[in-house]
């Protein structure tokens, strides 16, 4: 049995810890957070045996094979490279870190630990996307040519998921000083991964950020609001494709949407995740249906998850994606978008 313990034990860990849960082969056993209260709760909720406040004192314990990292950005960096030099696999939430430069030093460790390493890209969960890639992979849309991307959320106008002006686990996500890289960092990092992944690299972004007025001169409490709601990308694709991209928490009317379609010369594909929806459907135009512009829906057949995909790489010895490196390659990206909003012109990868 793979023993996993969790860092970080706010709302995103219920997924991992439900997620494990649910997966032969591996054991939820320890919780970490520097709050002792809510960890305490977290593992009572969980049936989770050991709590630690600190994630040295996981580390001594000796009882974990393998961590799960799911704490705000600023730490990812830290708490990694602890756990790799202590010989323990990782999996961390994504952005993998706050820059490029972290992510590279992460992923060298991760590289001279020989661990298994992998970022929380959840997105490629979905069966349809990995079907997208099979898809564009064999060669049935063709040369491509144009991209349209979005993730749009709306959790500043609707309080479907909770009151951002009163929580914290949201206040941090609009605070630069909390470590929050805005909406570019917390969602654009999946859209910028759902293009990436079945695509290819990209070659030149071109990025415009907006932060919008949200309460009396921009703080509630210890949290200035100053991090970017809104986010439009135009790109090149190492291809020679152009993309569109866009990402917004103030998209009123879509809760939790991503959306991806590509077209190329000979089909196209179209990937449509929702919260209230399956995620095996993929829409195809192909074949003689790019005559007349006719789109079919068809099943996909279901792939592991990126927590099933973890524990088999940690049994087989064998790395599955995505590992740090592709966290990387997301985060390269990611920079280029913040520099191309502060010079005012597209940046080339």
């Amino acid at each position: 049995m793979i023993r996993i313990g969790i860092i970080g034990t706010g709302g995103m860990a219920r997924v991992h810890a439900e997620a494990f849960a649910n997966i032969a082969g591996c054991e939820l056993v320890a919780a970490c957070d520097l709050n002792a209260a809510r960890v305490e709760s977290f593992a009572k909720a969980h049936n989770i045996p050991h709590t630690f406040e600190t994630i040295e004192d996981l580390i001594a314990s000796g009882y974990v094979d393998a961590v799960s990292i799911v704490t705000p950005d600023p730490f990812h960096k830290k708490l990694a490279l602890q756990a790799l030099e202590a010989g323990l696999h990782v999996l961390c939430e994504k952005p993998l870190a706050l820059n490029a430069l972290d992510a590279k030093e992460m992923t060298d460790a991760a590289l001279k630990a020989k661990r298994i390493n992998m970022v929380n890209l959840s997105y490629r969960n979905a069966h349809s996307l990995q079907k997208a890639r099979e898809l564009i992979a064999a060669g049935r849309i063709g040369n491509i040519r144009h991209i349209e991307a979005s993730y749009l959320q709306s959790w500043l106008v609707s309080p479907k998921w909770g009151n951002w002006k009163t929580e914290d686990t949201w206040l941090w996500r609009l605070s630069s000083a909390h470590g929050s890289k805005g909406v570019l960092g917390d969602v654009g990092v999946h859209i910028l991964d759902f293009v990436r992944f079945p695509v290819g690299e990209f070659a030149s972004v071109n990025c415009t950020l907006m932060t919008f007025d949200k309460a009396d001169n921009n703080q509630i409490g210890d949290y200035h609001l100053d991090a970017n709601d809104s986010a439009l990308i135009t790109a090149r694709m190492q291809n020679g494709a152009m993309a569109s991209i866009h990402a917004s928490r103030w998209a009123t009317g879509n809760l939790n949407d991503l959306r991806l379609v590509v077209h190329g010369d000979k089909g196209a594909v179209k990937v449509s995740l929702k919260l209230d929806q399956d995620w095996n459907q993929l829409e195809v135009c192909l074949d003689e249906d790019v005559i007349d512009g006719v789109w079919k829906t068809i099943e996909c057949q279901s792939t592991p998850n990126i927590y099933q995909r973890f524990v088999n790489s940690i049994l087989s010895g064998k790395q599955e994606q995505p590992d740090f490196n592709a966290g990387l390659q997301v985060q390269r990206v990611l920079d280029a978008c913040e520099q191309s909003d502060r010079l005012g012109q597209a940046v080339r990868l």
